[in-house]
């Protein structure tokens, strides 16, 4: 039975669309194409980061509203972790078609299920604090969806990073249950140093999460304008989800589809017609990008050691800042480096430093050309 509590936080009339997807490179040897990162606990909490987002956006959904999107590789595993959701809301894809396909599949679905509901996409694989923050932010997106806007939460930077993508705040929407909620000028992709220094300096950015609120029937439609075969295949599958045509329709329709990330096919385009709105996400964000910041989230020893796993098979001793990820069950000694990375696996081990953590794609792509794909 839902508490009092609980019926009070619900926002009636949003649903939200989680896509599980990607093969985490930056983590290998830990995430892989088989295993990736949404479906390791990450943090210690015991929870993976799959359930951690669906633990968030229950309260504000309810039962019956949230959709995973996932790859028929992962369906089972997905299932599996969150239970708690029913069996219509695991919508698998046969193949990857970036985000555009995966949200816009889950906006058709829950379109043609429960009419123009306002839908909110947010990844997985990331980090977040589940208190007042996340969740003022939430209302705020939906509050400004429902008046016809595209809405992206930003999150306020702490730094001037080059690992993530920038959203340019104009102003404000002037809408009465959305007050912090603001045009979107423009995006940006990942800068360089001194343009996101530059940014920071203005206080007119905030980091792009990828989070974004809107009501369905807008997405779709500003997808029909902007990618009008996209739209048609996703419709002609929406169509038939819940029929006995569903693997037909999918197996002839599902290839063909544009392979196209949302950022490109709506929100840029959309914002550059005024139709983008941002709202500020007061909360603790990671993405879990690479190691450097796996490690910023682990509690540290007195020397800044971090262990994820079990705490007995790891042994660091004048190593200030080392990450040790032990996999196998042996133990493993770090001696005399600072800032190391080693993560130990069965099949693979993997030996680098901190500040080398976001080049770890060139190690996966070597492997790849090597042949190794039994271990990707």
């Amino acid at each position: 039975m839902t508490d009092e509590s609980t019926t009070a936080a619900l926002i009636p009339g949003f649903r939200a669309i989680v896509p599980a997807g990607g093969a985490g490179t930056r983590l290998w040897p830990l995430s892989r194409a088989g295993a990736p990162k949404f479906l390791h606990d990450l943090t210690g909490t015991g929870r993976t980061l799959l359930q951690g987002t669906v633990d968030r956006l229950l309260p504000l959904t309810g039962p019956d509203g949230v959709v995973v999107v996932t790859g028929r590789a992962h369906e089972d595993a997905v299932r599996a972790q969150v239970p708690e959701l029913g069996a219509g809301a695991v919508l698998a894809e046969p193949s990857p078609r970036d985000s555009m396909a995966a949200i816009g599949l889950a906006a058709a679905v829950l379109a043609r299920r429960e009419g123009d509901v306002v839908v909110g996409s947010f990844a997985a694989d990331h980090v977040i604090d589940a208190g007042p923050g996340f969740t003022t932010a939430v209302r705020e997106a939906v509050a400004a969806a429902r008046a016809g806007y595209v809405v992206t939460v930003g999150i306020p930077a702490s730094s001037p990073s080059t690992a993530f993508g920038y959203v340019h705040q104009g102003e404000p929407l002037g809408l009465a249950d959305a007050p912090g909620a603001r045009h979107v000028v423009d995006f940006t992709e990942k800068p360089d140093a001194e343009t996101a220094a530059a940014y920071l300096a203005t206080g007119e950015y905030r980091w792009n999460a990828g989070m974004f609120v809107v009501r369905a029937e807008v997405l779709l439609g500003h997808l029909e304008r902007q990618h009008p075969q996209l739209h048609a295949g996703l419709l002609e599958i929406a169509a038939a989800w819940d029929t006995p045509d569903r693997d037909d329709v999918l197996a002839r329709v599902w290839p063909g589809l544009l392979r196209i990330a949302i950022d490109h096919a709506i929100a840029e385009p959309v914002a550059a017609e005024g139709g983008v709105a941002v709202v500020d996400g007061a909360f603790s964000w990671d993405d879990v990008g690479d190691f450097a910041s796996l490690g910023d989230l682990l509690p540290a020893d007195e020397h800044g050691t971090r262990v994820l796993g079990p705490a007995d098979d790891a042994l660091a001793l004048d190593a200030t800042g080392a990450l040790v990820v032990p996999g196998t069950g042996r133990l493993v000694a770090v001696l005399g480096l600072d800032d190391v990375v080693v993560v130990d696996t069965p099949d693979a081990l993997l030996v680098t430093t901190r500040a080398r953590a976001q080049g770890l794609k060139a190690v996966v792509d070597t492997v790849r050309e090597r042949g190794r794909t039994d271990l990707l």
